[in-house]
């Protein structure tokens, strides 16, 4: 699998939202392009992804 540029071996049929968490994002701040679609928040925990796939990751910080 793909992620913003770097390569992963993923085991098909790994929840997304898992594989986010182990890598350190956090879900709340957190939006994912799977295969060049959007994936909404709330199908996080029920996509689920393999090592054919493609993930732009966007983490959103506060600031001020």
């Amino acid at each position: 699998m793909k992620a913003n540029g770097e390569e992963y071996t993923v085991a098909d049929g790994t929840v997304l939202s898992d594989w986010l968490v182990s890598q350190g994002y956090v879900l709340e701040k957190t939006a994912v392009l799977l295969n060049g679609n959007v994936v909404p928040r709330a199908s996080l925990n029920s996509t689920t992804i393999s090592d054919t796939d493609c993930l732009e990751i966007v983490s959103f910080v506060g600031g001020g």
